[in-house]
């Protein structure tokens, strides 16, 4: 497992501050005790990775713990496949829970009973209003609510409904529980909010134990209080839930965590929505959960993004109570610095012309010399076979060659990484007129890619040995969505709408080096000059298949130093 970044690192928020200060005050005994709590309802997203990192790094910098607990009260939504993928993402991440994994739905029957005792303080009642009808009653933000015609039935009244609802004599939707609290409050969370309903499904944990289940809002906060977590950390969107977090605390008489909020990651281009994204699977939109187009961290992984990668980013960008939208670009700089410390550069080409050294003698092979890694010294070199016979990008040769064109063209001579000079004496031409074959003469004493009579070429390209080459398949991706906003629907359109129609581009002619046979899956490369690409899980033996992972040019770094 990799080791997370220090969380120290980066700017600094307004969590940590609490934190500290509560640690010098001596709240909650000195401990920091923080918890992840996704739904096991779909694969965890780029937008989760910054809970991820802020829980667990803000308990590590303190010296506390982080609990994973899954979110487990809706049993038509979630399964346990979900649960492995959140389980295995949190660990790729490089975050470790050790034995603290729990589940909203370990505390099913403490959390009956506290229901129970809401209702004998009189503070609970059972309401037969439907949904739509419990929704007509709330109100509005300028106009009070109205109180439901059951909320003074009598404790014994509540009681005896209650525990029907738990015997299943009720249909789904019938009745609920409600917490009595203030129809009128100008928090519309305080009205009179549903504890639990009656939901006759299948739990992938409990089984059939249950037909009524409890509300999140029911959940959160006793879970955070069985647990004795200190800092609830929760997204903006929870804030105005808080007073209903602190009442069901103070009401039931437990131990109280502090729930604060923060804001959520929102990127451009990028969909966050697990119902959206859960669209996106079941339509067909895309190959899976985790197809490399997916912002969820199984996808982005199988693209090639790195842990450290997505931590450092995490780290830098800050944690506010403003609500905001950052670049993508920004994210994409992040995986770029990091692929460039680490990966190994080879050679590939992905748009094949076969390129013909007339001169260079027939049969003769040799090996020229390559950087592993030129900004890491300890990576080496290794050997790239050379041959006669070349394959060049087809961008890099042009017939007639524009301005400010420095590649391969008729008489002009440029460089070969780690080879020899080259220059274009003529070409073969298909029936459609297209170039598929440029004949070369090559200067043996430019080995290495340096001319001893010191001339110099504005152009270096990199090949590949025809003889040596593997074949591949390179996926190349832009973004899933052509809106810099995906959520913007047209009238009588969902946000399918905005999806990018050129969001994949499958090359399968494509030529690499020998040095990629037996490439692991997952295993990362620069390809020159091409950017990062990653060895995709439909690899096998003697089928290479590649994800771009990003390209070359990073917009984000201009922008900053702008800034």
């Amino acid at each position: 497992m990799s080791e997370p970044a220090n969380p120290v690192t980066g700017p600094s928020n307004f969590i940590r501050d609490i934190m500290q200060e509560d640690l010098k005050t001596g709240k909650f005994g000195g401990r920091v005790h923080t918890r992840f709590p996704p739904e096991p309802n779909g694969y965890l997203h780029i937008g989760h990775a910054k809970s991820i990192c802020l829980n667990f790094g803000l308990a590590a910098e303190f010296g506390g713990k982080t609990n994973l607990r899954f979110d487990d009260t809706n049993p038509e939504k979630e399964e346990q496949e979900y649960v492995d993928s959140i389980m295995d993402t949190v660990r790729w991440l490089g975050f470790d829970w050790e034995d603290r994994v729990f589940y909203a739905s370990d505390y099913f029957d403490q959390l009956y009973e506290w229901a129970v005792q809401l209702i004998q303080a009189g503070k609970a009642y059972v309401c037969d209003l439907t949904a739509e009808q419990v929704r007509q009653y709330r109100g509005t933000l300028t106009e009070p609510g109205k109180e439901s015609p059951y909320r003074n039935r009598t404790v014994e009244e509540n009681l005896a409904l209650f525990e029907r609802m738990r015997a299943g004599d009720f249909p789904d939707g019938a009745r609920t529980l409600r917490s009595k609290i203030d129809m009128a409050s100008a928090n519309l969370n305080l009205r009179d909010p549903v504890m639990y309903r009656i939901l006759h499904a299948s739990h992938h944990r409990t089984g059939d134990k249950w037909c009524i289940y409890p509300m999140y809002d029911f959940t959160h906060g006793q879970s955070d209080s069985i647990e004795r977590i200190t800092h609830s950390i929760c997204t903006l969107e929870f804030e105005d839930h808080r007073p209903l977090y602190d009442w069901y605390c103070d009401n039931l008489g437990i131990y109280h965590p502090q729930q604060i909020e923060f804001d959520r990651l929102n990127l451009t281009y990028t969909l966050l929505s697990k119902r959206k994204l859960l669209k996106l699977v079941q339509d067909g939109y895309v190959r899976g959960w985790d197809d490399p187009r997916m912002p969820t961290l199984s996808g982005i992984r199988r693209r090639g993004y790195t842990p450290e990668a997505i931590r450092n980013f995490c780290a830098n960008i800050g944690v506010s109570k403003t609500t905001g939208i950052l670049e993508l670009a920004m994210l994409e700089h992040y995986v770029r610095e990091d692929l460039n410390k680490r990966t190994p550069r080879v050679m590939a080409v992905l748009r094949p012309l076969r390129v013909v050294i007339d001169n260079y003698p027939e049969g003769q092979e040799e090996e020229m010399e390559a950087v592993n890694n030129p900004e890491d010294a300890s990576a080496g070199t290794r050997k790239v076979p050379f041959s006669r016979v070349l394959y060049i990008e087809q961008d890099d040769y042009r017939e007639d060659p524009p301005k400010q064109y420095y590649r391969l063209s008729p008489g002009r001579e440029v460089r070969l990484r780690y080879g020899y000079f080259i220059t274009a004496t003529s070409i073969v031409k298909n029936g459609k007129g297209e170039v598929v074959e440029v004949h070369c003469t090559y200067d043996p004493a430019t080995r290495g890619g340096n001319a001893p009579d010191g001339r110099k070429v504005k152009s270096t390209i990199h090949w590949v040995s025809a003889a040596h080459a593997l074949d591949a398949e390179v996926r190349l991706y832009e973004n899933l969505f052509s809106k810099e906003n995906p959520n913007e629907e047209a009238e009588g359109l969902d946000f399918t709408a905005n999806l990018n129609p050129n969001s994949l581009e499958t090359l399968t002619q494509c030529k690499v080096e020998p040095f990629l046979a037996g490439a692991a899956p997952l295993s990362r490369y620069q390809f020159e000059r091409l950017g990062y690409f990653c060895v995709d899980a439909d690899s096998e033996p003697g089928r290479l298949v590649f994800n771009r992972t990003v390209a070359l040019r990073d917009t984000w770094a201009k922008i900053e130093k702008r800034l």
